[in-house]
């Protein structure tokens, strides 16, 4: 949970810096709307891909550290 907080926080402090330039109006405009709809996107496909690739990773890396330890304790 605290990961994903993390992750959630960040993307949302970048793509408000990158997309809000004008903090006048109370509601966004259509553009500062836009730019953080496909600023977000493009941050979770980002975030999709490498939680994919870690999965894939964890159990070659699990299995070396067991191996790893198993050779240590004899």
């Amino acid at each position: 949970l605290r990961d994903f907080l993390l992750v959630y926080n960040r993307m949302t402090e970048l793509c408000f810096r990158y997309c809000v330039c004008n903090l006048n109006y109370r509601l966004l405009t259509t553009d500062e709307e836009s730019c953080l709809d496909a600023c977000a996107g493009r941050l979770v496909r980002a975030n999709h891909r490498l939680m994919g690739s870690y999965v894939g990773l964890m159990p070659a890396i699990i299995q070396r550290r067991a191996a790893d330890y198993e050779a240590s304790a004899a």
